[in-house]
């Protein structure tokens, strides 16, 4: 432990870096923008960023052909980087400036998300159209879930961050992951305007999730189920990163018979049952403990709550895994 916090003392311990460590406490941040934001080399900033990172002072992630980065979220590194930042001061040499160009960097994400979102947002309307009004979804969220203690919470297709920025406030740490670049870039910026820090996004697939068994007390799908290709694999990989008794929250539309939301919409199935939801959360080590319907016209929107069952743990990990 002694040794790992030297070495992240001795990481952070140049300017350059001290600079980078400011700007990655706001912001998850490549090697692109912290050239512009810094008018430095990129090969001398990814020695640093290399340095700073086997330190633990910050965390990686690849999205695409981009590489992000943030402060470290744990370890003596992390915990390093988190007091250096707490006595950096805001009036420092260069703060300011670093900031500005940053505000910069972060307005064209948002003018470039907004163009996304302007393309896309007639369908989302169709189809929110014809469920129930999501607020109402939210608040049953919330209701369903008051009782938990949740520290480390993965939204898997987290889209536009939205699950993120209503548990955020209640978790230590939430992190969203999804396929698409241009829905992550959406969600980054809400949350960088947010403020929510605890909370970060990734790029990955739902059903081969890069974490190790038992990485997450909590675990949320939320209107993703029905663009799966196999649902029960799915449920059975959001369950292998649970930690023993940890939740799966599932979000979805009951069973109905609007075709043209798998025509014109690509949604692979046309909502499901309680049934084939208990059958596929047992297959997986989970057992339903909770659920609801929220009757809208003429979709409905179902929300169950499952957890680990502690006597099928092992075997069923292994055979998620």
């Amino acid at each position: 432990m002694a040794d790992q916090i030297l070495d992240g003392l001795r990481a952070a311990a140049e300017p350059t870096r001290l600079r980078i460590l400011a700007l990655c406490a706001r912001a998850d941040l490549t090697v692109s923008d912290l050239v512009r934001i810094l008018g430095q080399s990129q090969p001398r900033l990814s020695r640093h960023l290399k340095l700073m990172t086997e330190a633990g002072l910050l965390a990686r992630h690849r999205e695409g052909q981009w590489t992000y980065h943030r402060l470290g979220d744990s370890g003596p590194g992390g915990r390093v980087a988190r007091t250096v930042i707490e006595l950096h001061a805001d009036g420092t040499t260069n703060h300011a400036a670093d900031l500005a160009r940053l505000g910069a960097i972060q307005a064209e994400r948002r003018d470039a998300a907004a163009a996304y979102f302007s393309a896309n947002a007639r369908n989302w309307d169709r189809v929110r159209a014809l469920h129930i009004d999501e607020a109402k979804v939210e608040r049953a969220l919330v209701e369903l879930t008051a009782d938990l203690n949740l520290h480390r919470l993965l939204d898997i297709g987290t889209g536009t961050g939205r699950i993120l920025q209503l548990f955020g406030p209640r978790v230590g740490e939430a992190v969203g992951i999804d396929i698409n670049r241009d829905m992550l870039r959406m969600a980054r910026d809400k949350l960088e305007r947010g403020g929510f820090r605890n909370c970060h996004v990734r790029q990955g697939d739902m059903d081969r999730l890069p974490w190790p068994d038992g990485a997450f007390d909590g675990a949320v799908l939320h209107q993703v189920l029905h663009y799966a290709e196999r649902p029960e694999a799915t449920i059975a990989e959001a369950a292998r990163v649970l930690q023993p008794n940890g939740n799966l929250l599932i979000v979805d539309f009951a069973p109905h018979a609007l075709e043209e939301l798998r025509a014109d919409h690509a949604h692979r199935w046309l909502g499901f049952s309680d049934d084939a939801i208990a059958a596929w959360c047992k297959a997986a080590g989970l057992a339903v403990e909770k659920s609801q319907l929220l009757r809208g016209r003429p979709l409905t929107v179902s929300i169950w709550r499952a957890k680990w069952c502690a006597s099928d743990q092992p075997a069923k990990r292994r055979k998620a895994a």
